[in-house]
């Protein structure tokens, strides 16, 4: 039987990103449970109003011959757009916070994976605070990008991190952006690095399950030419689209050791915790590590 992965310790980046995939493959079935528990209203919500936001925009387009009409535009701005854009938010603040619920409690019992009542009580505590500090970090991170894009890849990595600091730690969003900074303080370029690496992963896996999906859209959209795409590819291809978010659980994963990684280099918590358990068990050092 292979060990359990230990979240409170020193990785490298190569540590990281096969702790992640082992950690996803190993708990999958509880992770999976606790994301269909917490998030499948949200994405089955989200892609029917996806499904008719489409079907929407494919009308607007085959009954409107000018791009820049006022008719045209409210098409690809209906009313079903805008569900798309908060159900997508919604969705995200659970997905997040059901995941870094299940790993704060997986520590917390000592690398066992929680169940679903167990993840719940974090869940309803944490999930209006995130939601509300979703809105203030997406529009942080845009004003970043907006300016020359150089401020918002540096404020990248503090702001992927600053989820799980609120979590892991029960901090306000305020304690959480400085934190982030403080934790990255001369490990911001392999954390970057990570964390990018960590969403190739995430999207090579997802464009792979959706592949048929892909397929059957190009098809689609080349033998019906100036038609668009038909009702039953739009239906097909955004429900594929939908169910792959089960793959968004590979990132959040990663941020987390990310997160513990940079906390041990600057605290040793890991370290100081299995000092105290020392004579506890035979071997309390079961990985060495260099500090």
């Amino acid at each position: 039987m292979s060990e359990k992965v230990e979240f409170k310790k020193l990785r490298e980046f190569g540590d990281i990103i096969n702790d992640t995939i082992r950690f996803f493959k190993e708990n999958f079935k509880p992770l999976l449970k606790v994301f269909v528990y917490f998030c499948g209203v949200f994405i089955v919500a989200g892609m029917i109003a996806a499904i008719f936001q489409q079907i929407g925009m494919q009308r607007a387009i085959r009954n409107t011959n000018v791009f820049t009409t006022y008719g045209r535009f409210a098409g690809l701005l209906s009313l079903s757009y805008f569900f798309v854009v908060l159900i997508g938010i919604i969705s995200y603040t659970a997905l997040n916070v059901s995941i870094l619920s299940f790993i704060a409690l997986y520590i917390e019992k000592g690398n066992v994976a929680p169940t679903v009542e167990e993840v719940w009580g974090y869940f309803k505590y944490y999930f209006f605070r995130v939601f509300g500090s979703s809105f203030l970090i997406g529009l942080l991170l845009i004003a970043g990008f907006c300016l020359c894009l150089i401020p918002g890849f540096y404020l990248f990595p503090a702001i992927s991190l600053m989820l799980p600091i609120i979590i892991f730690e029960n901090a306000s969003l305020g304690y959480a952006f400085s934190q982030s900074f403080r934790l990255l303080r001369e490990h911001w370029w392999v954390t970057a690095a990570t964390i990018l690496i960590l969403w190739v992963i995430t999207y090579a896996t997802s464009s792979f399950a959706s592949l048929p999906a892909i397929i059957l859209t190009m098809v689609s959209a080349l033998t019906n030419g100036p038609k668009g795409l038909s009702n039953s590819v739009i239906i097909f291809s955004t429900v594929i689209q939908y169910l792959c978010q089960v793959f968004m659980i590979i990132p959040i994963i990663g941020l987390s050791l990310c997160y513990f990684n940079l906390s041990e280099r600057q605290n040793s918590t890991g370290l100081m915790d299995r000092i105290q358990k020392m004579g506890e068990q035979e071997n309390p050092f079961p990985n060495k590590e260099e500090y």
